[in-house]
């Protein structure tokens, strides 16, 4: 395995599988044999499938390591990126694609960037001659540059490449700094004391191809549900609520992996605290199905899928048991509306 490979592990520890499976599948349209690469890193591809699946951090390297084992390509991560499509992340890059003009994408992305559960986050900063994006932190190569190198692409893709970019900066050197500069299509400036994107200022007011602002308001209303991740020395039981709300419907076995600690710790901790993880999770499942209820975009059955329950009639019984009431009921209550 590779220094760079092994760089993925340095901060996290188990990630969720969707995360994996975007990157996986990027490299299977590069030609490499992703189901060795999988076995190798010890990762089935039912778990990539499953929305709560946790895999090992060191599941990263090991596909990454592998990768250059068979191919080696430098600056893999920015060739990883260009083959990542559009709804790859789908809430994210639909917040971000179906707004007005490129500073209003680069607003949606340092406001929205937490709802991946990616270990990373972007920052708008103003420079002298324009903008920055800015991926905090800047310091680990491969997420540095497969943040940047994927930001690059989908703007220009679209703009419908009238996206002009004045340059690019890494705290880490690239492989190679002429192919690199040649894929992103401007200038890589490395080693600098930050990662990300400088645009022009008149790069701001570019148009986006998609922009939809219907779509982008219901987006919004759901991507507000998911809280910022609260940080590893924060009060367990937000941790644990902000964890339930960004995926209601979790198992306990999940989120402990989530927080690095074994599922009885966890229950021990929030019964120090003074609750469990059964009341936690109703608690949190019910504040939310009052939230997405009172969107009308959004079926009644649709809000029952998105809470975790498989069947409409599940989530009939347990809405009724919280508050008295079917969810059509609850919705016509709040905000009378036309007969559903």
């Amino acid at each position: 395995m590779t220094a760079r490979a092994r760089e993925l592990t340095a901060r996290a520890t188990d990630v969720p599988a969707g995360q994996l499976r975007v990157m996986v599948d990027a490299l299977g349209r590069m030609h490499y044999d992703v189901g060795q690469l999988l076995a190798q890193a010890g990762v089935r591809r039912a778990q990539l499938n499953d929305p709560d699946a946790l895999v090992p951090c060191g599941a990263f390297a090991a596909v990454f390591g592998g990768a250059l084992a068979q191919r080696r390509l430098p600056d893999l991560a920015a060739h990883v990126a260009f083959q990542t499509p559009v709804g790859a992340y789908p809430l994210l890059d639909y917040l971000v694609l179906t707004t007005d003009t490129v500073g209003d994408a680069l607003r949606q992305l340092q406001r929205f960037f937490h709802v991946t559960s990616a270990p990373s986050r972007f920052d708008i900063v103003t420079a002298k001659d324009g903008v920055r994006l800015v991926v905090q932190p800047g310091d680990d190569p491969f997420i540095a540059l497969y943040q940047t190198a994927m930001a690059i692409h989908h703007l220009r893709d679209e703009t419908a490449e009238r996206l002009r970019v004045s340059g690019v900066s890494l705290m880490r050197e690239p492989e190679a700094r002429a192919d690199l500069e040649r894929l992103l299509g401007c200038p890589v400036r490395a080693p600098a004391i930050w990662s990300g994107i400088e645009f022009p200022c008149e790069a701001l007011v570019v148009p986006l191809r998609r922009r939809d602002p219907v779509l982008r308001r219901v987006l919004e209303r759901h991507a507000a549900v998911v809280p910022a991740p609260v940080g590893p020395g924060g009060d367990i039981v937000l941790r644990v609520r902000a964890a339930l709300a960004a995926r209601p419907g979790v198992a306990l076995d999940t989120v402990a992996r989530g927080f690095a600690m074994a599922p009885r710790t966890l229950q021990r901790r929030l019964a120090a605290a003074g609750v469990s993880y059964k009341g936690l999770f109703e608690a949190v499942r019910r504040d939310v199905a009052a939230q997405l209820l009172d969107d009308r975009a959004l079926a009644v059955a649709e809000v029952g899928y998105l809470l975790g329950f498989s069947e409409p009639s599940a989530f009939h019984r347990a809405f009724k048991r919280w508050f008295g009431v079917t969810p059509l009921a609850f919705r016509r209550r709040k905000r009378p509306g036309p007969a559903e």
